[in-house]
């Protein structure tokens, strides 16, 4: 990693990755790239870390999209589908992720904002799809439509035209939002409230909202109730009930064995992705473990070439 992107690792088991080229607007230029793939690596690895934070250095931009001068220089076409780290597309994370937008969100910008799982912006934030500005494109913004109205995203992209942080709140791609001076006490709060949650919780209920955006109605609740299974026997399943706290977790004291990230299961089995790679988590399991993640595996599978 390099001092493009920072890397703050804190003993709560939030992690904050920062673009640090306020000089530059944060924008996606080669060092910032190498260094967000390095930390979501990073991120991913550390059991101890549960979620993670990305925002920007200084209070203009939180990220101005690509380098323009570098694609005049690469007379770049279009970009390989690896240029740019971007959880759920070029990456597989199976963590919650926060953006916490501190200043503009323009282009690639907006794209890393909107592939985080939450999003909290200072109130001086804005946020733009501009490629239809510099005559670029941009398929980047397609799971948009999960997160906004049709006809705005239209608009949105159609126009290049800049939204307040205000409208995006209103619109529903921002969580929640800040003075600037309160960002990331207002990131850091979200954070805290997921990790009051069960660990294993915590995953199958990502899981389930990536599945429902991935499958058609049934075939999502099938595989939601298998991504579940790892919560369901899990030792917190059987604590927290009975103690009736919402801090009775052991997972709240180590880090278990956590659940598979079934969402890039979904990739794996999809045959128009069938290239990429089967990921989940690397963590050593038991027999028992890994039997329910083998069997949910092979559902999951037929589900899909079902659906």
């Amino acid at each position: 990693m390099n001092d493009a992107v920072l890397f703050d690792a804190r003993d709560d088991g939030i992690a904050i990755i920062t673009l640090n080229r306020p000089d530059a607007h944060n924008a996606l230029g080669k060092e910032i790239r190498a260094g967000l793939f390095a930390a979501w690596e990073r991120f991913e690895r550390d059991p101890a870390l549960r979620v993670a934070i990305l925002t920007g250095t200084g209070e203009k931009a939180f990220c101005a999209g690509g380098d323009l001068k570098e694609m005049v220089e690469r007379q770049l076409t279009v970009p390989p589908r690896d240029m740019f780290p971007v959880p759920g597309d070029s990456i597989e994370l199976s963590k919650p992720t926060i953006a916490a937008v501190n200043g503009v969100a323009f282009a690639g910008g907006w794209m890393i904002a909107q592939a985080c799982d939450l999003c909290v912006a200072s109130t001086s934030a804005k946020f733009a799809i501009t490629e239809v500005k510099v005559g670029r494109s941009s398929p980047w913004a397609a799971p948009l439509i999960h997160m906004i109205p049709q006809r705005i995203m239209m608009e949105i992209i159609l126009t290049g035209k800049p939204i307040t942080a205000q409208r995006a709140y209103e619109i529903g791609l921002v969580n929640r939002l800040a003075e600037p001076d309160k960002l990331m006490a207002t990131a850091l709060e979200l954070a805290a409230e997921i990790l009051d949650g069960a660990p294993l919780s915590v995953r199958a209920g990502r899981e389930t909202v990536m599945l429902a955006t991935e499958m058609g109605r049934s075939a999502a609740l099938q595989a939601a109730r298998h991504a579940s299974e790892y919560a369901y026997r899990s030792d917190d399943a059987q604590e927290g009930p009975r103690s009736g706290r919402s801090d009775a977790f052991p997972g709240h004291h180590r880090i278990a064995c956590l659940a598979p990230c079934l969402h890039s299961t979904i990739q794996c089995y999809s045959p128009s992705e069938s290239h990429l790679p089967q990921r989940c988590g690397g963590q050593r399991r038991n027999p028992a473990e890994l039997a329910v993640h083998q069997n949910s595996l092979g559902r999951i599978g037929q589900l899909l070439v079902d659906a």
